[in-house]
């Protein structure tokens, strides 16, 4: 398999007697990558596409092959069929699960030790090196960072609605508002930036006056790495924030995704969020948000090592008991001393 280091491929895709450029993309990404690419340029959505010439042994490629498996020739017009569906607002017709939780339950089971291999911190330093960020609004000091996903963590983008109200998860600008206090705000997303952008505009995210986002980051962004047991994956490693703004680093660093596998390059940095799906039916109940702005707010103020926490044990989290106990000794001593001087 070819490493990060190899040469750019050029590609290109025909679908509806147009072509279209994409992006250069290392022989080590992904088909995955390779379609939210795509989607990019032609608006198809991934699950919407049929990459004709795109093979691997004469059958069509699933997306969890590299680009150098499938020995695609330099500047290959790749063959597209597929149809485009209205954006966003009529996204999808049905809620159904998706690929995005496959075998997603069990990662974290494996030993996956993948975040201090070579290989992939090569990846992270070409992605800080290469990947230009919009701020949008600048760092402010002080501050720890919250990385936020998009689908299914804030927004269901597959269920039916006539608003993206409907489908924005329950509580989000609260939770926004309250987590700005205390946190620089990410959105990253493995779509592309277009993509990102309406979604926020859409959700009332982009111009909200309580809060500000400091920039977005969209699928380029990611690295494909390779585990024994669930081969090539896509993630979004933190690295690539740290490289390029020293003061976050995973002390200070929290990241809410709905799929784990997303963290695996930062797995003491993720929480897993529960999916926000089928908002038709969750809209009235889901709370998730409420209570994780209690544990943002209780660890930026309680905690200054986040390497200390475990975040899947967040619902747990007491930080006023280790608080209260501290406070109790050294109440009890100051009263013991108090007494002491006063007797003399």
């Amino acid at each position: 398999m070819c490493d990060f280091n190899d040469n750019p491929l050029k590609l290109s895709v025909k679908w509806n007697g147009k072509e279209f450029n994409i992006p250069e993309f290392s022989p080590s990404d992904s088909v995955a990558m390779l379609k939210i690419a795509i989607e990019n340029a032609t608006g198809v959505r991934p699950e919407r596409q049929k990459l004709l010439n795109v093979k691997f042994q004469g059958k069509v490629a699933t997306d969890n092959y590299t680009l150098s498996e499938l020995n695609l020739k330099p500047n290959l017009k790749i063959m597209m069929m597929g149809s485009l569906e209205e954006a966003i607002e009529g996204a999808t017709t049905k809620p159904d699960v998706g690929d995005d939780v496959i075998n997603d339950l069990d990662i974290e089971e494996e030993d996956v030790d993948v975040e201090n291999q070579e290989i992939y911190l090569g990846k992270i330093n070409k992605r800080v090196r290469d990947y230009n960020i919009r701020v949008l609004n600048e760092p402010r000091p002080g501050k720890k960072l919250l990385v936020l996903d998009i689908d299914y963590t804030l927004f269901d983008h597959r269920s039916v609605a006539e608003t993206g109200y409907e489908l924005m998860r329950p509580f989000l600008h609260e939770f926004l508002t309250s987590a700005y206090e205390d946190y620089d705000i990410v959105i990253w997303s493995a779509t592309g930036m277009k993509w990102i952008e309406e979604k926020m505009k859409l959700l009332g995210v982009a111009s909200h006056q309580d809060y500000k986002i400091m920039f977005y980051l969209d699928y380029l962004a990611m690295i494909t790495v390779h585990t024994p047991k669930y081969g090539t994956i896509d993630v979004k490693p933190l690295g690539v924030i740290w490289g390029k703004y020293p003061q976050y680093s995973s002390k200070n660093t929290i990241m809410f995704d709905d799929i784990r596998r997303n963290f695996i390059m930062n797995p003491k940095s993720g929480l897993k969020i529960r999916a926000f799906r089928q908002a038709h039916l969750n809209r009235d109940k889901d709370r998730e948000l409420i209570r994780l702005s209690m544990y943002l707010r209780d660890i930026a103020r309680h905690c200054d090592d986040f390497d200390t926490l475990t975040h899947k044990k967040w619902e747990k989290y007491k930080p006023e008991k280790k608080k209260h106990a501290g406070s109790k000794r050294k109440a009890d001593d100051n009263s013991d001393n108090s007494g002491a001087t006063t007797s003399e």
